[in-house]
């Protein structure tokens, strides 16, 4: 929004949040939120291009900047750098004058490493050399800037042993491989980072199919304190639809066991989806389907 401008606009405007192309986007398909619906899912599947697991890790490598995919800019590292150097930089002294631009890339780095993960600002902290008073205003900015977001654990007052720490993502995952310096999408899918950015990319991928549309996603993740873990949680009209997102190609039945946990919240729950690299649309059982990371 414009400075000085003295008028409201209140009333008058849609305020839309948009990030980096979603891979629905990219095939040239219309924008729908993404929902454990066997019709929905089905009709999804004949919209979107199938892709193996070297494709998925290509798509996470490249990322989805307009410049990448359109093919104007053929070469991520060069765009990249740039964009750190440009865009970021001048939003960033737009938001605080006080940032040596060296340590702020530092910051991002170290902030890229740990995405998929449960936030810990003392350690992103450390690594930086900065307080974490510092630590936590930078990724507020990198916050406004629209380049991370956060899943916040799904809880309610009937239950009282779960995190309360958020997991940090970013919504594009070709910045986070060019940060953590990965060379190709050959050696992400068999690198140490594979199943985070996997994770990251799911996940990202599921929240533009709402903000692109201009809706808000009621997103979350569930862990407790013995470590039980749902990737996912969607909350839409009073339900609970839980999510697992694996590498694996042939999902097994102990895969969807964590589903269960949520039966505790007093809240109903509906379908459930394991998202993964096999290749076609399927079902575990009649209440918890295999979605193909494609097909988001």
């Amino acid at each position: 929004m414009t400075r000085g401008v003295q008028e409201s606009l209140a009333g008058r405007v849609a305020v839309l949040s948009l990030s980096s192309l979603s891979q629905g986007e990219i095939g040239g398909n219309r924008t729908e939120p993404f929902e454990i619906d066997l019709d929905k899912l089905s009709r999804r599947k004949n919209k979107r291009a199938k892709a193996d697991a070297s494709e998925i890790f290509e798509r996470i490598f490249r990322g989805s900047m307009p410049a990448l995919v359109s093919g104007r800019n053929s070469s991520g590292e060069i765009f990249y750098n740039s964009y750190l150097t440009t865009y970021i930089e001048r939003g960033v002294r737009e938001l605080s004058n006080a940032i040596d631009s060296l340590t702020f890339l530092r910051f991002i780095t170290a902030v890229a490493a740990r995405t998929g993960q449960m936030l810990n600002v003392a350690d992103i902290a450390r690594d930086v050399d900065v307080n974490q008073k510092q630590a936590k205003s930078w990724l507020d900015i990198l916050e406004t800037l629209g380049l991370v977001f956060y899943l916040h654990p799904y809880s309610n007052n009937l239950v009282k042993r779960l995190v309360k720490t958020p997991k940090l993502y970013f919504y594009d995952t070709g910045l986070v491989c060019y940060l953590a310096k990965w060379s190709s999408a050959e050696t992400l899918e068999r690198g140490a980072m594979n199943g985070a950015l996997l994770e990251n990319y799911v996940v990202s991928e599921i929240a533009k199919t709402f903000l692109h549309c201009g809706k808000r996603p009621f997103m979350y993740y569930y862990r407790d304190k013995d470590a039980k873990e749902i990737d996912v949680v969607l909350e839409h009209d009073g339900v609970l639809n839980p999510i697992g997102i694996k590498k694996t190609s042939n999902p097994g039945s102990e895969l969807i066991k964590p589903f269960g946990l949520l039966d505790k919240f007093g809240v109903p729950r509906s379908k459930g989806a394991v998202v993964c690299m096999k290749p076609e649309l399927s079902a575990i059982d009649r209440d918890n389907y295999v979605v193909p990371v494609w097909m988001i």
